[in-house]
């Protein structure tokens, strides 16, 4: 067992489990000795804890000793005139409690509802929510200031990879460092009660806000904590670096687009572990700005580890782009269970996105997919988004010039991992004819299927076929290695190459 984060009262720890996301057994969590719950996922958290003390937990015959972080002042935000009612507004109890914080203090958050517009946090702070307590966004509009696309050359706000006027989200940090925000409360963005799932692909003044954005931000950790019915992405990590989400619990809407999990952007260094998702859009999706942004500030979003995670429900488990012209780099997604999403692995790109960074260098290890209906989509022809997607210079299969707006996609390697009762097909790998996939690898990897699915489209690109029950597809890739690959019963071939440069099996 080990320390995943801590703080001045509260503690996150991770389990050594070959299972994903569930330990695959009930097991007691003792502090100091003495009983505190049952538990039966690989990473979990203590709060309630108290500062600068040491502490030892164990859990499933595993121990580990840890002192809790220092703190140097604590506010209860009822001190401020915080009524927690639900129906008084509690902005300006919580910005007065931050303003006074001293570096190194907590904002204590008891039980109650707190009606909220967007809140700012600072530098050298810990935003501790308490369980019962929920911070719970207005639902008007107007009550939300914007932040400009850009200012100078400042960059504030920011929409699907540009630099675009945003609203500010519920809990938004600008240039700040050392945040934690933590405890087992809620943050609740009351989207469903607001007007912002309406003409959602329209800008209304601003786009929509997140549930938390750390635009900018260095060392940032939140753990414990639900996230939930955001006006769009829940968690948007945006130039960041040194981030860590643990045992998180996200929720937003069934089918509402663009409400995503985590969307770390133009980040270096991101873990995430322990959280579960179940969203209207994509679970994880990271990504480096369109094309523009990407010339302007040449930053891969890279480093980024997740595991022991669990996709309940969304469009995608981890997907990669569409907005990925910075590049996508050095990418672990390890123990995690996929369940009931429509893909697993989904990387979407098209011409036009560019190359001045590269993806490359992607890993899958140790993973669960269930009723997932297409495990691994990369599609170099993603269609979805803006207008331009339907061009003919997006779809055509044709040779065209390789030239700033022609994407690059590199080495992917997928290793011990169970697919079962899959829909549409087992993979399918979509490359472009002048840039194809570097080269893709699976070993030890077993897929079965529903045979009463219907019929689906792998992915979404502009010429397309339904398929059922499929194998694994390949399509201009330079390099496909299969060790170990079981796929039971495929309606047609196991295995289509179209455009492959080497292909070995094992």
């Amino acid at each position: 067992m080990k320390i995943l984060a801590k703080s001045p009262r509260s503690a996150c720890f991770e389990l050594e489990s070959s299972s994903p996301y569930f330990f695959g057994e009930e097991f007691c969590i003792t502090l100091n000795g003495k009983t505190v719950r049952n538990e039966n996922r690989n990473v979990f958290t203590l709060s309630g804890l108290q500062p600068g003390t040491l502490y030892t937990v164990g859990a499933a015959g595993q121990t580990v000793e840890f002192v809790t972080e220092e703190e140097s002042a604590l506010f209860n935000v009822k001190l401020f005139n915080a009524y927690g009612d639900g129906v008084h507004d509690d902005t300006p109890a919580f910005s007065a409690a931050i303003a006074c914080l001293p570096s190194g203090g907590t904002l204590y958050v008891p039980a109650g509802n707190y009606l909220l517009k967007p809140v700012f946090l600072k530098s050298n702070m810990t935003l501790y929510i308490e369980r019962g307590a929920r911070l719970v966004g207005s639902a008007v509009r107007g009550d939300y200031p914007t932040l400009p696309g850009t200012i100078g050359d400042i960059n504030l706000g920011t929409w699907q990879g540009e630099e675009a006027t945003c609203f500010a989200s519920l809990l938004t940090a600008y240039k700040a460092e050392n945040v934690i925000v933590t405890g087992e409360g809620e943050i609740d963005g009351n989207g469903p009660n607001g007007d912002w799932y309406i003409n959602h692909r329209v800008m209304r003044t601003a786009w929509r806000p997140r549930g938390v954005f750390f635009n900018r931000c260095a060392n940032i950790t939140m753990f414990g904590l639900t996230v939930k019915d955001t006006p769009s992405w829940n968690i948007h990590p945006y130039f960041c670096r040194n981030v860590g989400l643990y045992d998180l619990q996200l929720f937003n809407p069934s089918g509402m687009p663009t409400t995503d999990g985590i969307d770390p952007d133009a980040c270096d260094g991101v873990e995430i572990a322990g959280v579960k998702i179940s969203v209207g859009d994509d679970c994880i999706a990271i990504k480096s700005g369109t094309l523009d942004c990407a010339k302007k500030y040449r930053q891969t979003c890279r480093n980024i580890s997740i595991r022991n995670c669990y996709m309940r429900d969304g469009h995608g488990g981890v997907v990669l782009g569409s907005e990925m012209s910075g590049g996508i780099e050095n990418i672990s997604v390890s123990r995690c269970l996929f369940e009931g999403t429509d893909r697993g692995l989904r990387i979407k790109t098209r011409r036009g996105r560019g190359r001045i960074g590269i993806t490359d260098n992607i890993a899958f290890s140790d993973i669960i997919m269930k009723g997932v209906k297409v495990p691994f989509v990369v599609n170099m022809y993603y269609n979805m988004g803006d207008t331009t997607g339907h061009t003919e210079y997006v779809y055509t299969t044709e040779k065209l010039p390789v030239d700033e707006r022609t994407p690059y996609v590199g080495r992917f390697s997928f290793k011990n991992m169970t697919c079962t009762d899959a829909e549409y097909c087992a993979g399918a790998f979509y490359g472009l004819p002048e840039a194809p996939i570097g080269g893709v690898s699976f070993e030890n990897v077993s897929f079965t299927f529903n045979g009463r699915a219907e019929e689906g489209y792998p992915d979404m690109k502009e010429i397309n076929k339904k398929v059922k029950n499929g194998g694994l597809y390949f399509q201009f890739v330079d390099s496909v290695h299969l060790k170990n690959v079981t796929i039971e019963n495929p309606c047609g071939d196991r295995v289509i190459l179209d455009g492959v440069g080497e292909y070995v099996e094992e």
